[in-house]
């Protein structure tokens, strides 16, 4: 039990400097972003969705369909909403779960001594696992894990009662349910009936490949037989149904998310995919370069015979063979053992162990024991002590290192994804496993004192050298820009290009334009990037460049909606109304099948909408307005804040005299967000008309309260009071929305208008004056009437039209715009 405490102490304590990380990179999708996770959806949605939120059977659903790890990160929602510290806290706490559970593992292969004290440490230590555990998202590969071990640990307990327990078939059963949850947790779990039919035949019954036809054949051990069939049988159920969840049709990625399977070249598949397992276990034997991301070109293609790596393919899997060969067709050794003979430490007929004393000195680890021991036991045990010899823990851990990567290697479909680091969570353990093992054996091979110790302490090293990287590369996950700077010489490109977004975030702009030319100097047809490059400059008022990088944009994407809305809304303020309407059209068209994020789809392509509503209200088409909004209600996603919409709705309502419905929709408005300020100045605005000014003006004073420093504000209440003849109060609402605004030219042209109409004329052409500046290359049209008449002069003219009335006409010489609405 120490060697379990010692090492989840070891796993828990590595860990510690994650609580203090915020989201990072898959995070905000899957946790900040999920609709799922929040309360007003219903809890059962997370059984019909993807990791991501979206409906599994869509054609755009990434079919990674991991509940029980969603339903996780509601709870932590519930508990803590989205403070990171929670969810980290809870990744930790799941490592430290399964680094014990795999020493208890180990300690049944290995024995009660210092050998399984070193598996243990290694796998609470190997860095791999900073992905999956600083990550939260990775919370997915760690708890599929604890399932994993659970189930494994089930099966072990199956086999060493079977026929002799009536609870055999209970633990058999718990090994079914835990690989269940297993596989809810993560694709991958379900691989762990493969891996307990392994440990049944090769390590419990202690088979080689030339005995299971023979033993199938003549029907020498049913219940093995009977085991395996079950296991075979609920494997086949568990991915027959999760086929039939996804909707049967496998998941669909973009060319850029794994290069090698959109490749024309099936050399270049062949090689590439062949190569991709040996930088995998690269990756778990010298972890020194990790990233975030390794998709695009962050392992160039393997496209012809020549290239240099496919010696580093052809290495792996010679090595991959013999190891292999060396756990399955080892020679039998038979020795007489309490006047009976064993093969390999195993009575023939029933399956007991038995050890010689090769087997104990096999197992000898401490190097300043004298006496031989067996991991770390001394030789007086009793030799009914039942551990596999070094070639069946061989065999179970290539089992556990492979079998579980398989579904990462595109050998039966392709995945979205080149290399990714948490998927080898699982097979870590194999890999732990395998050193730990490989390393007893060349202690007890080795004769001299000062070589075990060597070896010994050479392996006690690596696990030091493993938890100073795994603290170290904790420190890139910290934060967002962090973990994207240390992913720059692995993939630049998707780096430099989620770097930008950091650093716009920011408010650091020159910084994140040279991220994004970075990001497109390594890849010049990201769509994102060009887009959220676009949006920087646009953001900065540099239209013309935001307008042609948005055009890129679409080329490389013609399905990108936010790049024609923001394209729209640019065209629609530079006066180009029939284009906008032209591309708001084109986006609303569509359609979100085989999109990667088909929710933000619709959201751009509702703003869309609601944009071409705003320009047929502005160009007076107010039923063509109404028709367009209504579209918009009917394909808005759950997450799209809807109060604008709604406003608008009234709004279009209100201009057609058709006040009750304006009414409803302003309420909707209101109800959707309730501090939403254009929604209390509108409901005003339609109260007043209707005669019931006391609450008209409870809106327009709420509307102060929400926002004090908003101009509009100041206006809006303002001409409420103008209309109630309260000019001097409305002559200083009127001063506070210039003071407040000073730089709108609408604002401060009105607040102008309504000072002259208290007769505060001194005022009101500072307010002109200011106004003139504003604007000081306006054109005026010649309206002589209304320097003649002096009825219009003084005229009460709503400021709309007096400024449609003045604008852009030449004032008579001697004239200032200010004297002439001062009368």
């Amino acid at each position: 039990m120490i060697a379990e405490l010692v090492s989840s102490a070891l796993g828990l304590a590595l860990y510690l400097n994650t609580l203090s990380a915020d989201f990072c990179y898959d995070d905000s999708r899957a946790i900040k972003t999920n609709q799922d996770l929040l309360p007003e959806t219903p809890w059962t949605h997370i059984f019909y969705n993807d990791f991501w939120g979206t409906l599994l059977t869509h054609s755009g659903s990434h079919k990674s369909y991991r509940p029980l790890c969603t339903l996780s990160f509601r709870l932590n929602h519930a508990i803590g909403g989205l403070n990171p510290w929670s969810y980290h806290l809870v990744n930790v706490l799941l490592h430290a779960a399964v680094t014990g559970l795999f020493t208890s593992f180990s300690k049944i292969l290995l024995g009660d001594g210092y050998w399984t004290f070193m598996a243990g440490l290694m796998f609470a230590s190997h860095p791999i696992h900073t992905e999956a555990v600083a990550g939260i998202v990775g919370r997915a590969d760690v708890g599929a894990s604890l399932f994993f071990l659970l189930s494994l640990l089930c099966y072990m307990k199956h086999c060493s009662t079977r026929g002799a327990s009536a609870r055999t078939w209970g633990w058999f059963l718990g090994t079914g349910l835990c690989a269940g949850c297993s596989m809810l947790w993560k694709e991958q779990g379900v691989t762990v009936l493969a891996v307990s039919a392994v440990y049944d035949v090769f390590v419990f019954h202690r088979l080689k490949m030339k005995q299971i036809l023979p033993t199938i054949y003549k029907r020498k051990n049913l219940s093995l037989f009977l085991s395996i069939s079950l296991l075979t049988f609920w494997g086949t159920s568990l991915l027959g149904a999760r086929l039939y969840w996804m909707g049967n049709k496998p998941p669909s990625f973009s060319n850029s998310d794994n290069p090698a399977a959109d490749s024309d070249s099936l050399l270049a598949r062949t090689l590439t995919f062949f190569y991709l397992p040996t930088k995998n276990l690269w990756l778990l034997l010298c972890p020194d370069t990790l990233s975030f991301d390794w998709s695009m070109d962050a392992i160039p293609l393997l496209k012809t015979i020549c290239d240099w790596r496919n010696l580093h393919t052809v290495a792996f899997y010679t090595g991959l063979l013999l190891l292999a060969y060396y756990g399955l067709k080892s020679p039998s050794v038979e020795r007489e053992c309490n006047g009976k003979f064993v093969t390999n430490g195993k009575q023939n007929a029933n399956g007991h162990s038995c050890h010689s004393e090769v087997e104990y000195r096999n197992s000898e680890i401490k190097p300043s024991f004298p006496s031989k021991v067996e991991n770390g036991i001394k030789n007086n045990v009793s030799q009914r002590t039942r551990l596999p010899s070094t070639e069946n823990i061989v065999v179970l851990s290539l089992s556990l290192l492979i079998i579980p990567f398989v579904p990462a290697t595109n050998l039966f479909f392709y995945v979205g994804f080149v290399i990714a680091e948490r998927v080898l969570y699982i097979p870590s353990m194999g890999f732990c496993l395998l050193i730990t093992v490989g390393a007893r054996a060349l202690y007890v091979k080795v004769q001299k004192r000062f070589l075990k110790s060597l070896i010994f302490y050479a392996t006690a090293t690596l696990i030091v050298f493993y938890g100073l990287k795994t603290a170290i590369r904790n420190g890139d996950w910290q934060n967002e820009e962090m973990l994207y700077r240390s992913g720059i010489k692995v993939n630049p490109a998707k780096a430099w290009g989620n770097l930008g977004n950091v650093l716009k975030s920011q408010s650091k702009i020159s910084e994140a334009e040279s991220a994004y030319r970075n990001a497109l100097y390594y890849r010049s047809n990201m769509a994102d990037m060009l887009y959220n490059l676009g949006l920087l400059l646009q953001e900065n008022s540099r239209f013309a460049e935001a307008l042609h990088y948005y055009k890129l944009a679409i080329g490389s994407r013609p399905t990108l909606a936010s790049a024609y809305l923001n394209t729209g809304i640019i065209l629609m303020n530079q006066g180009k109304t029939e284009e906008a309407r032209r591309t708001f059209l084109k986006c609303s068209e569509i359609p979100d099948e085989n999109l990667k994020d088909p929710h933000a789809h619709k959201s751009s392509v509702t703003s869309c909408l609601y944009n071409l509503g705003k320009l047929y209200h502005e160009q007076g088409h107010y039923e063509d307005a109404l028709s367009v909004y209504k579209e918009a209600i009917q394909k808005m996603p759950r997450q799209f804040a809807p109060q604008s919409l709604y406003n608008m709705m009234g709004e279009a309502y209100m201009r057609l005299s058709k006040l009750p419905e304006a009414e409803h929709w302003y309420m909707e408005s209101l109800r959707s967000k309730t501090d939403h300020i254009p929604a209390h100045l509108t409901y005003g605005k339609l109260l007043a008309l209707t005669g019931r000014k006391s609450e008209a003006e409870k809106f327009f004073l709420k509307a102060i309260e929400l926002d004090p420093t908003k101009g509009n504000c100041y206006m809006h209440y303002g001409q409420f009071l103008l209309e109630e003849a309260r000019l001097i109060e409305a002559a200083e609402m009127a001063k506070k929305a210039a003071e407040l605004d000073s730089m709108e030219f609408d604002v401060v042209f009105n607040a102008a208008h309504m000072l002259r109409q208290a007769s505060l004329n001194e005022a009101a052409e500072k307010y002109y004056d200011l106004a003139a500046k504003l604007r000081p290359n306006d054109q005026w049209k010649p309206k002589q009437e209304v320097y003649t008449n002096p009825v219009l002069k003084k005229s009460l003219l709503s400021p709309l039209r007096l400024s449609v009335w003045l604008t852009c006409a030449p004032v008579p010489k001697g004239w200032s715009s200010a004297r002439l609405l001062a009368g």
